[in-house]
């Protein structure tokens, strides 16, 4: 099968949109460090403590001690002389080997200067494992409180939020004391999380042994139960996926027209309007003296689409317009500019909006 011939320009282009992909705001990273093969030893076993977590993505406890691994390296994270990290064991089984992990999650205290570890065999609780790094340490770190993306809801705020007709709802039901409950309410957490940008998503929850006029009033007879509220139905629907976040952040994504991965960041389909693409196409082939036809074309079809299509469909029209006046090097300096802005410290909001820009910009370079 032949491929296509690529230019070195165009090549040059691609390459700096992936690397624009792959940043990852510093608004918005994880709170532990993830170590590989080739910087274990740079990073570990030099002048600060170290503590590892050698885990799994598979491992369901290495799944479950995630959320309170991610509170300790936010507790950890300004503390100069202690370095809370983590080690993917599927992807870097050199170094797992040689440490002796045999089973997942293994965490290990390095020492300062030292990579003769010692096994924390303690609770897998952040005051636990805080309290483990402080004796080792000789640090007096205190929990870092995190506050909670999820919307609580009660029988008289409950109508408001859950029946509003701009909002994506997701409601949990719950029971205090049930220990299915317990289990999910990290991943609740992050997944409330990892769309509080969005403004028309809500992740919310209720105590059902509280609030039993609404358990009744939706037939809950077991705990957690999980019903979906979209903007077209205020019946409400049952959720029966998985529990995992994985699972969740696809159903939202799929149901709510979100482009979030489980970190939070938009993917590389945030902002596309895939209406506008045969007009994209004809617009990259047309004659530079033609290039305005069509823009008027595009200028129509935005004026029909309506939410956030509108929105992005603003950003093909000046993407366009740049490229008519500026020429097609536009996309190319405008991409490397968006690269250097991802890599400053900026909000999500600003992140966002980035990469939004960068996405549609992407089609006008293919």
């Amino acid at each position: 099968m032949a491929f296509p011939q690529i230019s070195r320009r165009a090549l040059g282009l691609l390459l700096v949109i992936a690397a624009a992909a792959a940043i990852v705001s510093p608004a918005t990273a994880d709170e532990v460090v993830a170590l590989t093969e080739a910087d274990f030893e740079k990073e570990v076993g030099q002048d600060r403590g170290a503590l590892v977590e050698f885990y799994a993505p598979w491992c369901g406890h290495c799944k479950k001690l995630a959320p309170e691994y991610e509170k300790l390296g936010a507790s950890f994270k300004k503390a100069k002389s202690v370095l809370i990290a983590k080690v993917d064991c599927d992807e870097h089984k050199s170094v797992c080997s040689k440490y002796g992990v045999s089973g997942y999650p293994t965490i290990q205290w390095f020492p300062k200067g030292s990579l003769e570890p010692k096994k924390y065999e303690g609770q897998r609780s952040v005051e636990a494992l805080a309290e483990f790094v402080n004796s080792e340490a000789g640090t007096n770190v205190k929990i870092a409180a995190i506050p909670s993306s999820v919307v609580v809801l009660t029988s008289e705020t409950f109508d408001s939020i859950v029946l509003d007709e701009t909002k994506d709802v997701l409601v949990e039901f719950y029971a205090p004391w049930c220990g299915h409950c317990k289990h999910l309410a990290p991943i609740y957490e992050k997944l409330a999380s990892v769309f509080k940008q969005d403004d028309g998503v809500v992740i919310a929850n209720i105590d059902a042994d509280k609030h039993t006029d609404l358990a009744e009033k939706y037939g809950v007879s077991g705990f957690p139960t999980l019903k979906f509220f979209p903007k077209g139905n205020k019946a409400g629907e049952d959720y029966d996926g998985g529990r995992d976040l994985d699972d969740f952040v696809k159903f939202i994504n799929e149901k709510c027209g979100t482009s979030r991965d489980p970190k939070g960041h938009l993917n590389q389909e945030a902002g596309l309007v895939p209406s506008l693409n045969p007009l994209v196409k004809e617009f990259l082939n047309a004659a530079d003296d033609k290039r305005k036809e069509v823009l008027s074309k595009i200028e129509e079809d935005v004026a029909k689409l309506s939410g956030s299509a509108a929105k992005h469909g603003k950003i093909y029209v000046t993407a366009a317009k740049k490229i008519i006046d500026k020429g097609s090097d536009y996309t190319k300096k405008e991409t490397e500019r968006l690269h250097r802005m991802l890599e400053k410290s900026i909000s999500p909001s600003k992140a966002d909006e980035f990469i939004v820009k960068k996405n549609i910009l992407s089609i006008f370079s293919s």
